[in-house]
């Protein structure tokens, strides 16, 4: 297990330098920032001025290799437009999106894979049947509009939530500051957090369906049967344990998804996550901010990766890595 975990770190190594060189390849090709910062009319010595003075007058491997070279030691330059640090621009904002992702993922676990368990046992019942039919729009159905409806209907027409905004947050540790320990960030939080869960919660209802429905088929299920025990340790220890290996593999997947590209969310919602500073460094043509971001989220995606194949010894023991 221990060299499957120190194979898989050094992969992850060589995948953030792939993900490094490609990111900053493509980026010389993304907009000249200089046209940005020196403005509409400034003169070409002007803007040969600040393109000195950002290191773009040098060639494509001496600037990857200093980006390369700085970032090693968590230094991954300055922004171009605030021309602050941008590690501390990320990490501000990023515990708003891990926040976000981490209650959307509740959300999609706990419904997708309860209502899953329950429309396999009975899957020709009415409302079991809706309840599948449902789940076809939440994957069907863009992220922008679910937003929308959310607040056509909740925040617009019933007034029960806020449309927008974090809400009330408290500082705990650093930058991290949380909107879960206040009413009114719990309030803020909901909307966005159900509209970012809903295609993951459609997707892990019908997985989970799908695999309880194959599962419940085998014969030692049968034999569980037979044998006289509760409901509750047939679905739950015996059928649902075994077909939890896709669904930790996917719901794994997601959680970095939804770290990682919650843009469209924290747009509708104005909600003040790393997405919306990612959308903000794309019309700014911000390359540092843009870089620093994927490589980062590349990072979290590969730890909770890790993560997920560790929880796979647990879920089965029969699994082995060596």
């Amino acid at each position: 297990m221990y060299k499957c975990i120190i194979r898989r770190l050094a992969q992850g190594v060589v995948i953030v330098l792939v993900v490094s060189f490609i990111c900053f390849t493509i980026f010389q090709f993304f907009g000249d920032p200089v046209l940005t910062l020196a403005g509409r009319y400034a003169t070409q010595k002007q803007q040969e001025e600040v393109r000195i003075k950002l290191g773009l007058d040098k060639p494509f491997y001496i600037q990857y290799s200093v980006f390369l070279k700085n970032a090693l030691h968590g230094d991954f330059g300055l922004s171009y437009v605030t021309q602050t640090p941008v590690l501390g621009l990320i990490l501000e904002r990023l515990p708003a999106s891990i926040e976000l992702a981490i209650m959307a993922m509740i959300i999609s676990l706990t419904l997708g894979i309860t209502l899953g368990v329950l429309t396999s046992l009975n899957p020709n019942f009415l409302i079991n049947r809706v309840i599948m039919a449902a789940s076809l729009f939440g994957i069907s159905l863009p992220t922008f509009l679910i937003g929308i409806l959310f607040i056509l209907i909740f925040a617009v027409l019933l007034g029960l939530l806020p449309p927008f905004g974090r809400g009330e947050v408290i500082k705990m540790v650093g930058n991290w500051r949380t909107g879960l320990l206040t009413l009114d960030g719990l309030q803020h939080l909901i909307l966005p957090a159900f509209t970012l869960g809903v295609y993951q919660l459609a997707v892990l209802l019908r997985l989970t369906r799908g695999g309880m429905l194959e599962v419940l088929r085998e014969d030692y299920i049968r034999t569980a049967w037979a044998k006289g025990l509760p409901a509750r340790v047939v679905v739950f220890k015996h059928a649902l344990r075994n077909a939890l290996i896709p669904i930790v593999t996917i719901a794994g997947l997601q959680l970095g998804e939804l770290i990682a590209f919650s843009i469209v969310t924290e747009s509708i919602f104005q909600w003040p996550g790393a997405g919306n500073l990612l959308l903000t460094a794309v019309y700014e043509t911000d390359h540092p901010v843009i870089v620093a971001y994927v490589m980062i989220t590349s990072i979290i995606i590969l730890c909770v990766n890790l993560v997920v194949d560790i929880l796979y010894r647990f879920i089965n023991p029969k699994i082995r890595y060596d």
